[in-house]
Protein backbone atom coordinates (compact mmCIF):
# COMPACT_ATOMS: atom_id res chain seq x y z
CA UNK A 1 0.00 0.00 0.00
CA UNK A 2 1.47 3.49 -0.91
CA UNK A 3 1.71 5.91 1.73
CA UNK A 4 -0.57 8.34 -0.39
CA UNK A 5 -3.60 5.43 -0.26
CA UNK A 6 -2.75 5.41 3.41
CA UNK A 7 -3.14 8.37 3.91
CA UNK A 8 -6.67 8.76 2.32
CA UNK A 9 -7.40 5.58 4.39
CA UNK A 10 -7.20 7.60 7.67
CA UNK A 11 -8.50 10.78 6.97
CA UNK A 12 -11.44 8.61 5.39
CA UNK A 13 -11.42 6.53 8.70
CA UNK A 14 -11.50 9.77 10.97
CA UNK A 15 -14.55 11.40 8.98
CA UNK A 16 -16.11 7.82 9.45
CA UNK A 17 -15.52 7.78 12.78
CA UNK A 18 -17.38 11.26 13.30
CA UNK A 19 -20.38 9.88 11.15
CA UNK A 20 -20.73 6.59 13.73
CA UNK A 21 -19.76 9.01 16.31
CA UNK A 22 -23.36 9.91 17.04
CA UNK A 23 -25.02 6.94 18.38
CA UNK A 24 -21.78 6.02 19.87
CA UNK A 25 -20.85 7.11 23.06
CA UNK A 26 -17.13 9.09 23.63
CA UNK A 27 -13.95 9.69 24.39
CA UNK A 28 -12.97 12.12 27.46
CA UNK A 29 -14.90 10.97 31.11
CA UNK A 30 -14.62 13.72 33.43
CA UNK A 31 -16.40 14.36 36.57
CA UNK A 32 -18.56 17.16 36.15
CA UNK A 33 -16.64 19.93 37.86
CA UNK A 34 -15.52 20.98 34.48
CA UNK A 35 -11.86 22.57 34.61
CA UNK A 36 -10.26 23.31 37.83
CA UNK A 37 -8.18 26.21 36.62
CA UNK A 38 -9.46 26.83 33.11
CA UNK A 39 -7.29 24.02 31.39
CA UNK A 40 -4.31 23.89 29.47
CA UNK A 41 -3.28 21.17 27.04
CA UNK A 42 -3.87 17.68 27.26
CA UNK A 43 -2.06 15.26 29.20
CA UNK A 44 0.09 14.07 26.41
CA UNK A 45 0.19 17.68 24.73
CA UNK A 46 -1.05 17.25 21.61
CA UNK A 47 -3.97 16.80 19.29
CA UNK A 48 -2.63 13.89 17.90
CA UNK A 49 -4.04 11.93 21.32
CA UNK A 50 -7.56 10.64 21.69
CA UNK A 51 -7.54 10.55 25.20
CA UNK A 52 -9.94 8.43 28.06
CA UNK A 53 -11.56 11.10 30.15
CA UNK A 54 -15.36 11.10 30.73
CA UNK A 55 -18.37 10.35 29.20
CA UNK A 56 -19.55 14.30 28.66
CA UNK A 57 -16.80 13.95 25.21
CA UNK A 58 -16.25 17.59 26.61
CA UNK A 59 -11.89 18.29 25.49
CA UNK A 60 -9.58 20.53 27.75
CA UNK A 61 -9.99 23.24 24.70
CA UNK A 62 -13.84 23.14 24.06
CA UNK A 63 -13.92 23.55 27.86
CA UNK A 64 -11.94 26.21 28.18
CA UNK A 65 -13.43 28.08 25.03
CA UNK A 66 -16.36 27.90 27.16
CA UNK A 67 -15.83 29.59 30.00
CA UNK A 68 -13.71 32.20 28.95
CA UNK A 69 -11.00 31.26 31.05
CA UNK A 70 -11.03 31.22 34.87
CA UNK A 71 -11.17 35.02 35.66
CA UNK A 72 -14.24 35.53 33.46
CA UNK A 73 -15.48 37.72 36.40
CA UNK A 74 -13.24 39.96 35.52
CA UNK A 75 -14.60 40.75 31.80
CA UNK A 76 -13.69 44.10 29.93
CA UNK A 77 -11.27 45.41 27.08
CA UNK A 78 -7.98 47.01 28.22
CA UNK A 79 -5.79 48.07 25.00
CA UNK A 80 -2.87 49.60 25.82
CA UNK A 81 -0.30 50.98 23.17
CA UNK A 82 2.94 52.16 23.90
CA UNK A 83 6.12 53.77 23.09
CA UNK A 84 9.82 53.75 24.87
CA UNK A 85 13.10 54.64 24.31
CA UNK A 86 16.15 53.25 26.81
CA UNK A 87 19.59 53.30 27.21
CA UNK A 88 21.46 50.21 27.63
CA UNK A 89 25.10 48.99 28.83
CA UNK A 90 26.20 45.62 28.78
CA UNK A 91 30.00 44.77 30.32
CA UNK A 92 31.41 41.18 29.48
CA UNK A 93 32.43 39.80 32.40
CA UNK A 94 33.93 36.28 31.44
CA UNK A 95 36.10 35.44 29.27
CA UNK A 96 36.89 38.76 27.85
CA UNK A 97 36.21 42.42 29.44
CA UNK A 98 34.05 44.03 26.39
CA UNK A 99 31.57 47.05 26.87
CA UNK A 100 29.11 48.12 24.70
CA UNK A 101 26.48 50.61 24.84
CA UNK A 102 22.95 50.52 23.22
CA UNK A 103 20.52 53.17 22.49
CA UNK A 104 16.70 51.79 22.23
CA UNK A 105 13.09 52.71 20.90
CA UNK A 106 10.17 50.38 20.81
CA UNK A 107 6.71 50.20 20.51
CA UNK A 108 4.61 47.93 21.04
CA UNK A 109 0.49 47.17 22.82
CA UNK A 110 -0.71 45.00 25.68
CA UNK A 111 -3.97 44.12 24.93
CA UNK A 112 -6.71 41.62 27.05
CA UNK A 113 -10.44 41.09 25.68
CA UNK A 114 -12.43 39.03 28.45
CA UNK A 115 -15.52 38.23 27.99
CA UNK A 116 -18.46 36.12 28.01
CA UNK A 117 -18.18 34.56 24.83
CA UNK A 118 -14.76 35.45 23.83
CA UNK A 119 -11.28 35.78 25.68
CA UNK A 120 -7.91 37.13 23.65
CA UNK A 121 -4.60 38.28 25.38
CA UNK A 122 -2.05 39.75 23.22
CA UNK A 123 1.56 41.42 24.07
CA UNK A 124 3.85 42.52 20.68
CA UNK A 125 6.87 44.91 20.90
CA UNK A 126 8.79 45.68 18.18
CA UNK A 127 12.47 47.12 19.35
CA UNK A 128 15.13 48.89 17.30
CA UNK A 129 18.86 48.75 18.66
CA UNK A 130 21.11 51.85 17.94
CA UNK A 131 24.79 50.32 18.83
CA UNK A 132 27.49 52.79 19.91
CA UNK A 133 30.87 52.26 18.94
CA UNK A 134 31.46 48.54 18.27
CA UNK A 135 27.95 47.35 18.97
CA UNK A 136 25.80 46.57 16.13
CA UNK A 137 22.56 47.94 15.65
CA UNK A 138 19.65 44.69 15.93
CA UNK A 139 15.59 44.41 15.31
CA UNK A 140 13.55 42.25 17.64
CA UNK A 141 10.11 41.62 17.11
CA UNK A 142 8.64 39.28 20.38
CA UNK A 143 5.21 38.69 21.62
CA UNK A 144 2.40 36.20 22.13
CA UNK A 145 -1.21 35.66 21.54
CA UNK A 146 -3.81 33.64 22.60
CA UNK A 147 -7.89 33.54 22.31
CA UNK A 148 -11.41 32.39 21.35
CA UNK A 149 -14.18 33.79 19.55
CA UNK A 150 -18.02 31.90 19.73
CA UNK A 151 -19.32 32.28 16.26
CA UNK A 152 -22.59 30.65 17.75
CA UNK A 153 -23.43 28.62 20.72
CA UNK A 154 -21.44 25.84 20.30
CA UNK A 155 -18.81 26.22 17.93
CA UNK A 156 -15.74 28.54 18.64
CA UNK A 157 -12.45 29.74 16.93
CA UNK A 158 -9.48 29.81 18.22
CA UNK A 159 -6.32 31.73 17.05
CA UNK A 160 -2.82 32.00 18.62
CA UNK A 161 0.50 33.58 17.37
CA UNK A 162 4.10 33.61 18.94
CA UNK A 163 7.11 35.44 17.94
CA UNK A 164 10.55 35.18 20.15
CA UNK A 165 14.21 35.72 19.82
CA UNK A 166 16.41 32.45 20.41
CA UNK A 167 19.65 31.31 21.17
CA UNK A 168 21.19 28.75 18.90
CA UNK A 169 23.69 26.80 20.26
CA UNK A 170 26.26 24.30 17.98
CA UNK A 171 24.65 20.92 19.43
CA UNK A 172 21.01 21.72 18.68
CA UNK A 173 19.90 23.19 21.67
CA UNK A 174 17.77 26.53 21.90
CA UNK A 175 17.11 28.91 24.62
CA UNK A 176 15.32 32.26 25.00
CA UNK A 177 18.72 33.96 26.18
CA UNK A 178 19.39 37.72 24.80
CA UNK A 179 23.04 36.80 24.16
CA UNK A 180 25.18 35.16 22.22
CA UNK A 181 27.81 32.90 23.07
CA UNK A 182 30.75 31.34 21.59
CA UNK A 183 29.73 29.54 18.04
CA UNK A 184 26.13 30.05 19.56
CA UNK A 185 23.57 32.46 17.13
CA UNK A 186 20.27 34.10 18.35
CA UNK A 187 17.77 34.17 15.85
CA UNK A 188 13.84 35.17 15.72
CA UNK A 189 11.17 32.03 15.70
CA UNK A 190 7.70 32.79 14.70
CA UNK A 191 4.62 30.33 15.18
CA UNK A 192 0.68 30.77 14.75
CA UNK A 193 -2.39 28.54 14.50
CA UNK A 194 -5.94 28.72 14.48
CA UNK A 195 -9.15 26.15 14.17
CA UNK A 196 -12.39 25.43 15.36
CA UNK A 197 -13.64 23.49 17.85
CA UNK A 198 -17.43 22.17 17.87
CA UNK A 199 -19.24 21.34 21.31
CA UNK A 200 -23.00 19.64 20.79
CA UNK A 201 -25.21 17.02 22.12
CA UNK A 202 -27.17 14.31 19.97
CA UNK A 203 -30.07 12.86 22.66
CA UNK A 204 -27.11 12.29 25.56
CA UNK A 205 -24.65 12.11 23.49
CA UNK A 206 -22.22 14.63 24.41
CA UNK A 207 -19.96 15.32 20.64
CA UNK A 208 -16.92 17.20 20.19
CA UNK A 209 -14.42 18.03 17.61
CA UNK A 210 -11.56 19.82 16.89
CA UNK A 211 -8.95 20.82 13.58
CA UNK A 212 -6.24 23.30 14.20
CA UNK A 213 -3.50 24.86 11.34
CA UNK A 214 -0.67 26.37 12.54
CA UNK A 215 2.71 27.15 10.81
CA UNK A 216 6.09 27.49 12.64
CA UNK A 217 9.16 29.41 11.28
CA UNK A 218 12.87 29.27 12.47
CA UNK A 219 15.02 32.13 10.81
CA UNK A 220 18.74 31.27 9.67
CA UNK A 221 20.77 31.78 12.48
CA UNK A 222 23.29 34.94 11.48
CA UNK A 223 26.81 34.46 11.87
CA UNK A 224 26.74 30.57 12.42
CA UNK A 225 30.15 28.91 12.79
CA UNK A 226 30.06 24.91 12.85
CA UNK A 227 32.33 23.42 14.99
CA UNK A 228 35.37 22.03 12.91
CA UNK A 229 35.01 18.39 12.50
CA UNK A 230 31.47 18.09 13.72
CA UNK A 231 28.31 17.74 11.09
CA UNK A 232 26.46 21.06 10.57
CA UNK A 233 23.28 20.94 12.86
CA UNK A 234 20.82 20.66 10.99
CA UNK A 235 18.25 23.56 11.89
CA UNK A 236 14.33 23.83 11.75
CA UNK A 237 13.44 25.55 8.67
CA UNK A 238 10.22 25.76 8.41
CA UNK A 239 6.83 23.30 8.72
CA UNK A 240 3.08 23.33 8.56
CA UNK A 241 1.20 20.95 11.14
CA UNK A 242 -2.46 19.76 10.91
CA UNK A 243 -4.10 18.01 13.79
CA UNK A 244 -8.04 16.98 14.12
CA UNK A 245 -10.11 14.47 16.26
CA UNK A 246 -14.12 14.04 17.15
CA UNK A 247 -15.31 12.79 19.99
CA UNK A 248 -18.60 11.44 21.40
CA UNK A 249 -20.08 9.86 24.39
CA UNK A 250 -22.17 9.40 27.50
CA UNK A 251 -21.79 9.66 30.81
CA UNK A 252 -22.25 7.04 33.73
CA UNK A 253 -25.38 6.37 34.59
CA UNK A 254 -27.10 8.04 31.02
CA UNK A 255 -27.43 5.29 29.34
CA UNK A 256 -25.60 2.52 31.44
CA UNK A 257 -24.31 2.23 34.83
CA UNK A 258 -20.97 2.89 33.15
CA UNK A 259 -19.82 5.73 30.72
CA UNK A 260 -18.68 4.74 26.84
CA UNK A 261 -16.94 6.61 24.68
CA UNK A 262 -15.39 6.37 21.28
CA UNK A 263 -12.81 8.91 18.93
CA UNK A 264 -10.18 9.30 16.45
CA UNK A 265 -7.48 11.72 15.77
CA UNK A 266 -5.50 12.77 12.90
CA UNK A 267 -2.19 14.16 12.90
CA UNK A 268 0.04 15.60 9.86
CA UNK A 269 3.00 17.89 10.27
CA UNK A 270 5.16 18.32 6.75
CA UNK A 271 8.60 19.87 7.33
CA UNK A 272 10.19 21.89 4.87
CA UNK A 273 13.87 20.07 5.83
CA UNK A 274 14.48 17.45 3.73
CA UNK A 275 10.78 17.01 2.85
CA UNK A 276 10.14 15.11 6.39
CA UNK A 277 6.37 14.33 7.13
CA UNK A 278 4.97 12.80 10.05
CA UNK A 279 1.51 10.86 10.20
CA UNK A 280 -0.35 9.86 13.06
CA UNK A 281 -3.92 8.33 12.87
CA UNK A 282 -5.77 6.52 15.94
CA UNK A 283 -8.73 5.78 16.81
CA UNK A 284 -9.97 4.36 19.88
CA UNK A 285 -13.03 3.27 22.60
CA UNK A 286 -13.37 3.98 26.40
CA UNK A 287 -15.23 2.76 29.35
CA UNK A 288 -15.44 4.75 32.79
CA UNK A 289 -16.46 2.78 35.84
CA UNK A 290 -17.62 4.94 38.61
CA UNK A 291 -16.07 3.95 41.65
CA UNK A 292 -17.18 6.48 43.90
CA UNK A 293 -18.73 9.95 42.92
CA UNK A 294 -15.31 11.45 43.00
CA UNK A 295 -13.30 8.51 41.54
CA UNK A 296 -13.99 6.94 38.49
CA UNK A 297 -11.38 4.13 36.67
CA UNK A 298 -10.72 4.11 33.08
CA UNK A 299 -9.93 2.19 30.05
CA UNK A 300 -9.03 2.08 26.58
CA UNK A 301 -8.50 -0.02 23.60
CA UNK A 302 -7.40 1.26 20.03
CA UNK A 303 -5.48 1.26 16.78
CA UNK A 304 -2.96 3.64 15.39
CA UNK A 305 -0.64 4.03 12.80
CA UNK A 306 2.02 6.48 12.70
CA UNK A 307 4.81 7.37 9.85
CA UNK A 308 7.63 9.29 9.49
CA UNK A 309 9.37 9.49 5.91
CA UNK A 310 11.77 11.88 4.46
CA UNK A 311 14.14 12.38 1.64
CA UNK A 312 17.99 12.69 1.56
CA UNK A 313 19.89 15.45 1.22
CA UNK A 314 21.75 16.36 -2.50
CA UNK A 315 25.21 14.87 -2.75
CA UNK A 316 28.45 16.37 -4.23
CA UNK A 317 30.50 14.20 -6.35
CA UNK A 318 32.32 12.82 -3.14
CA UNK A 319 29.37 11.67 -1.35
CA UNK A 320 28.72 14.52 1.11
CA UNK A 321 25.40 16.20 1.98
CA UNK A 322 25.25 19.47 0.34
CA UNK A 323 24.43 22.86 2.76
CA UNK A 324 22.62 25.72 1.37
CA UNK A 325 23.62 29.55 2.05
CA UNK A 326 21.35 29.29 5.07
CA UNK A 327 23.36 26.28 6.47
CA UNK A 328 20.36 23.95 6.00
CA UNK A 329 21.08 20.60 4.10
CA UNK A 330 19.65 21.09 0.44
CA UNK A 331 16.93 18.40 -0.37
CA UNK A 332 17.35 15.60 -2.90
CA UNK A 333 13.43 16.31 -4.24
CA UNK A 334 14.03 13.99 -7.31
CA UNK A 335 15.32 10.88 -4.25
CA UNK A 336 12.98 8.53 -3.24
CA UNK A 337 10.71 9.39 0.16
CA UNK A 338 12.53 6.54 2.58
CA UNK A 339 10.35 5.50 6.26
CA UNK A 340 12.22 6.64 9.11
CA UNK A 341 9.78 5.29 11.63
CA UNK A 342 6.61 2.87 11.11
CA UNK A 343 4.55 1.44 13.75
CA UNK A 344 0.69 0.22 13.40
CA UNK A 345 -1.21 -1.70 15.58
CA UNK A 346 -2.95 -2.42 18.94
CA UNK A 347 -2.58 0.84 21.36
CA UNK A 348 -3.88 0.74 25.15
CA UNK A 349 -4.28 2.60 28.60
CA UNK A 350 -6.17 2.50 31.96
CA UNK A 351 -5.98 5.14 34.34
CA UNK A 352 -8.18 7.07 36.46
CA UNK A 353 -9.85 10.47 37.44
CA UNK A 354 -10.32 11.99 40.67
CA UNK A 355 -12.37 15.03 40.93
CA UNK A 356 -12.61 15.95 45.09
CA UNK A 357 -13.79 19.31 44.74
CA UNK A 358 -14.13 22.18 42.21
CA UNK A 359 -10.42 22.81 43.19
CA UNK A 360 -9.03 19.69 43.11
CA UNK A 361 -8.68 17.46 39.40
CA UNK A 362 -6.22 14.46 38.70
CA UNK A 363 -6.33 12.43 35.67
CA UNK A 364 -3.08 9.95 34.78
CA UNK A 365 -3.28 7.09 32.61
CA UNK A 366 -0.60 4.37 32.11
CA UNK A 367 -0.31 1.96 28.56
CA UNK A 368 0.75 1.49 25.53
CA UNK A 369 1.57 4.04 22.40
CA UNK A 370 3.72 4.33 20.00
CA UNK A 371 5.09 0.48 20.27
CA UNK A 372 6.25 0.65 23.79
CA UNK A 373 4.94 2.35 27.20
CA UNK A 374 3.32 5.69 28.01
CA UNK A 375 2.69 7.98 30.53
CA UNK A 376 0.51 10.59 30.52
CA UNK A 377 -1.67 12.94 32.56
CA UNK A 378 -2.63 16.18 34.34
CA UNK A 379 -3.02 17.54 38.23
CA UNK A 380 -4.89 21.04 39.14
CA UNK A 381 -5.39 22.80 42.41
CA UNK A 382 -6.75 26.01 43.00
CA UNK A 383 -6.92 26.06 46.90
CA UNK A 384 -8.28 29.68 46.95
CA UNK A 385 -9.24 32.55 43.86
CA UNK A 386 -5.89 33.55 43.40
CA UNK A 387 -3.48 30.78 43.99
CA UNK A 388 -3.18 27.95 40.91
CA UNK A 389 -0.97 24.89 40.59
CA UNK A 390 -0.28 22.87 37.51
CA UNK A 391 1.25 19.55 36.78
CA UNK A 392 1.40 17.85 33.16
CA UNK A 393 2.91 14.96 31.72
CA UNK A 394 3.36 14.61 28.03
CA UNK A 395 4.07 12.16 25.44
CA UNK A 396 4.23 12.42 21.99
CA UNK A 397 5.62 12.39 18.27
CA UNK A 398 5.79 15.56 16.21
CA UNK A 399 8.39 18.38 14.66
CA UNK A 400 9.53 21.17 16.19
CA UNK A 401 7.00 23.24 14.69
CA UNK A 402 4.41 20.96 15.82
CA UNK A 403 5.30 20.57 19.72
CA UNK A 404 5.51 24.25 18.91
CA UNK A 405 2.11 25.13 17.75
CA UNK A 406 0.45 22.53 20.12
CA UNK A 407 2.41 23.97 23.24
CA UNK A 408 0.90 27.61 21.86
CA UNK A 409 -2.59 25.95 21.75
CA UNK A 410 -2.69 24.99 25.44
CA UNK A 411 -2.14 28.56 26.46
CA UNK A 412 -4.52 30.10 28.59
CA UNK A 413 -6.60 33.07 26.97
CA UNK A 414 -6.46 35.52 29.89
CA UNK A 415 -2.40 36.15 31.15
CA UNK A 416 -0.08 39.03 31.04
CA UNK A 417 3.51 37.90 29.39
CA UNK A 418 6.35 37.78 31.75
CA UNK A 419 9.40 40.41 29.83
CA UNK A 420 12.80 40.43 30.24
CA UNK A 421 13.24 43.97 31.35
CA UNK A 422 16.69 44.59 29.74
CA UNK A 423 15.71 43.10 26.41
CA UNK A 424 11.95 43.46 26.20
CA UNK A 425 12.12 40.23 25.09
CA UNK A 426 9.20 37.35 25.66
CA UNK A 427 10.77 34.77 28.34
CA UNK A 428 8.59 31.61 27.83
CA UNK A 429 5.90 31.78 30.44
CA UNK A 430 2.91 33.57 30.74
CA UNK A 431 1.38 35.09 33.83
CA UNK A 432 -1.61 33.82 34.63
CA UNK A 433 -4.09 31.66 37.34
CA UNK A 434 -5.60 29.74 34.03
CA UNK A 435 -3.88 26.65 33.59
CA UNK A 436 -0.36 25.70 32.11
CA UNK A 437 1.52 29.00 30.98
CA UNK A 438 5.24 28.38 29.65
CA UNK A 439 6.56 27.13 26.41
CA UNK A 440 10.39 26.59 27.67
CA UNK A 441 10.05 23.00 27.02
CA UNK A 442 8.64 23.48 23.27
CA UNK A 443 11.37 26.04 22.64
CA UNK A 444 14.36 23.78 23.96
CA UNK A 445 15.82 22.39 20.76
CA UNK A 446 15.77 23.51 16.91
CA UNK A 447 16.70 20.57 15.32
CA UNK A 448 14.89 19.68 12.16
CA UNK A 449 14.56 15.66 13.20
CA UNK A 450 11.35 14.55 14.39
CA UNK A 451 11.04 12.99 17.26
CA UNK A 452 9.33 11.29 19.99
CA UNK A 453 8.68 13.95 22.92
CA UNK A 454 8.21 12.95 26.88
CA UNK A 455 8.06 15.53 29.78
CA UNK A 456 6.79 16.81 32.47
CA UNK A 457 5.88 20.39 33.43
CA UNK A 458 4.78 22.31 36.63
CA UNK A 459 3.59 25.48 36.98
CA UNK A 460 2.40 27.91 40.47
CA UNK A 461 0.98 31.11 40.51
CA UNK A 462 -0.35 33.24 42.92
CA UNK A 463 -2.05 36.87 43.02
CA UNK A 464 -2.44 38.55 46.10
CA UNK A 465 -2.91 41.77 47.36
CA UNK A 466 0.32 43.92 45.91
CA UNK A 467 2.36 41.14 45.18
CA UNK A 468 2.26 38.27 42.50
CA UNK A 469 4.79 35.69 41.53
CA UNK A 470 5.36 32.31 39.39
CA UNK A 471 7.28 29.71 39.07
CA UNK A 472 7.50 27.19 36.19
CA UNK A 473 9.65 24.45 35.67
CA UNK A 474 10.37 21.05 33.55
CA UNK A 475 11.59 18.21 31.78
CA UNK A 476 11.97 17.42 28.12
CA UNK A 477 13.43 14.67 26.56
CA UNK A 478 13.49 14.13 22.70
CA UNK A 479 14.41 11.05 21.16
CA UNK A 480 15.16 12.02 17.26
CA UNK A 481 14.17 10.03 14.33
CA UNK A 482 15.86 9.73 11.09
CA UNK A 483 15.42 7.60 7.66
CA UNK A 484 17.85 5.17 7.59
CA UNK A 485 19.97 6.24 3.74
CA UNK A 486 19.40 9.90 4.57
CA UNK A 487 22.07 12.44 6.49
CA UNK A 488 19.14 12.37 9.21
CA UNK A 489 20.00 8.46 9.63
CA UNK A 490 22.78 10.06 11.88
CA UNK A 491 20.60 11.66 14.19
CA UNK A 492 18.42 8.69 14.41
CA UNK A 493 18.03 7.32 18.48
CA UNK A 494 20.40 10.67 19.61
CA UNK A 495 18.67 11.72 22.71
CA UNK A 496 18.53 15.93 23.78
CA UNK A 497 17.58 16.53 27.36
CA UNK A 498 16.73 19.57 28.49
CA UNK A 499 15.68 20.97 32.10
CA UNK A 500 14.50 24.59 32.51
CA UNK A 501 13.17 26.58 35.44
CA UNK A 502 11.43 29.98 35.38
CA UNK A 503 10.23 31.88 37.91
CA UNK A 504 9.08 35.50 38.82
CA UNK A 505 8.47 37.96 41.60
CA UNK A 506 6.68 41.83 41.58
CA UNK A 507 5.30 43.77 44.45
CA UNK A 508 3.70 47.19 44.12
CA UNK A 509 5.63 49.41 46.56
CA UNK A 510 2.62 52.10 46.70
CA UNK A 511 0.43 53.50 43.92
CA UNK A 512 3.22 54.60 41.64
CA UNK A 513 5.96 52.45 42.02
CA UNK A 514 6.67 48.76 42.14
CA UNK A 515 10.19 46.10 41.54
CA UNK A 516 10.18 43.38 40.37
CA UNK A 517 12.35 39.91 40.29
CA UNK A 518 13.41 37.28 37.73
CA UNK A 519 15.58 34.11 37.75
CA UNK A 520 15.41 31.44 34.71
CA UNK A 521 17.65 28.56 33.95
CA UNK A 522 18.56 26.11 31.32
CA UNK A 523 20.49 22.57 31.56
CA UNK A 524 20.52 21.05 28.41
CA UNK A 525 22.28 17.52 27.81
CA UNK A 526 22.92 16.63 23.91
CA UNK A 527 23.45 12.49 22.52
CA UNK A 528 25.67 14.13 19.52
CA UNK A 529 27.46 17.32 21.66
CA UNK A 530 30.51 16.83 21.32
CA UNK A 531 31.04 20.00 23.29
CA UNK A 532 29.69 19.05 26.43
CA UNK A 533 26.97 19.42 28.43
CA UNK A 534 25.43 23.42 28.96
CA UNK A 535 24.11 25.34 31.73
CA UNK A 536 21.85 28.82 31.01
CA UNK A 537 21.32 31.32 33.59
CA UNK A 538 20.12 34.60 33.93
CA UNK A 539 18.48 36.97 36.30
CA UNK A 540 17.23 40.57 36.49
CA UNK A 541 16.04 42.67 39.20
CA UNK A 542 13.80 46.25 38.01
CA UNK A 543 11.90 49.46 39.35
CA UNK A 544 9.61 51.14 37.72
CA UNK A 545 7.81 54.54 38.94
CA UNK A 546 5.32 56.32 37.58
CA UNK A 547 5.96 59.82 36.38
CA UNK A 548 2.65 60.97 35.38
CA UNK A 549 -0.60 59.33 34.48
CA UNK A 550 1.37 57.84 31.53
CA UNK A 551 4.73 58.43 31.56
CA UNK A 552 6.96 55.70 34.00
CA UNK A 553 10.70 55.57 34.13
CA UNK A 554 12.50 51.84 34.50
CA UNK A 555 16.01 50.99 36.22
CA UNK A 556 16.91 47.51 35.90
CA UNK A 557 20.10 45.09 36.12
CA UNK A 558 20.96 41.79 35.21
CA UNK A 559 23.12 38.86 34.54
CA UNK A 560 23.34 36.12 31.97
CA UNK A 561 25.69 33.37 31.73
CA UNK A 562 25.86 30.16 29.81
CA UNK A 563 28.44 26.97 31.09
CA UNK A 564 29.51 25.32 28.37
CA UNK A 565 32.66 22.08 28.60
CA UNK A 566 35.35 22.27 26.65
CA UNK A 567 36.46 23.52 23.79
CA UNK A 568 34.00 26.32 24.75
CA UNK A 569 34.58 29.07 27.08
CA UNK A 570 32.20 29.76 29.74
CA UNK A 571 30.73 33.87 29.27
CA UNK A 572 28.89 35.94 31.53
CA UNK A 573 27.43 39.14 30.97
CA UNK A 574 26.06 41.96 33.14
CA UNK A 575 23.95 44.69 31.75
CA UNK A 576 22.16 48.12 33.12
CA UNK A 577 19.19 50.07 31.94
CA UNK A 578 17.46 53.15 32.15
CA UNK A 579 14.32 53.93 30.01
CA UNK A 580 11.38 56.18 30.13
CA UNK A 581 7.96 54.76 28.73
CA UNK A 582 4.97 56.28 27.27
CA UNK A 583 1.50 54.52 27.17
CA UNK A 584 -1.60 56.07 25.10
Amino acid sequence: MTMQSRHSRNLAALLAAGACALPLAATAQSIGYGNVSGGGSGGSSGGDDVKASDGSGSSDRGDRAGRGGRNAGSRGVRITPYIEAAQIVTAELSPGDDTLTYSTVAAGVDASIQGRNNGLSVSLRYEHRFGWGRAADSNTISGVANGYATVVPGLTMHAGALAARTRVGVDGSSALSPIDVGNDAVTQVYSVYAGPSLATHAGPVAVNANYRIGYSKVEAPDAFVNTPGQPPVDVFDDSVVQYADVKAGVKPGQILPVGLSAGASYYREDVSNLDQRIENFAARADVTVPITNTLHVVGGIGYEDVEISGRDAVRDTAGNPVVGNDGRYVTDKSGPRLIGYDVSGLIWDAGVIWRPSRRTALEAHVGRRYGSTTYYGTFAYAPNPRAAFNVSVYDSIAGFGGQLARSLDGLPTDFEVVRNPLTGGFGGCVSSLDGGNCLSGALSSVRSSAFRARGVMATYSVNFGRMNAGLGGGYDRRRFIGAPGTVLAQQSGVVDENYWLAGFLSRRLDADSGVRGEVRANWFQSGSSLNGDGTAIGATASYYRNLTRRLSATAAVGIDGIDREEPLPDQWIASALLGLRYSF
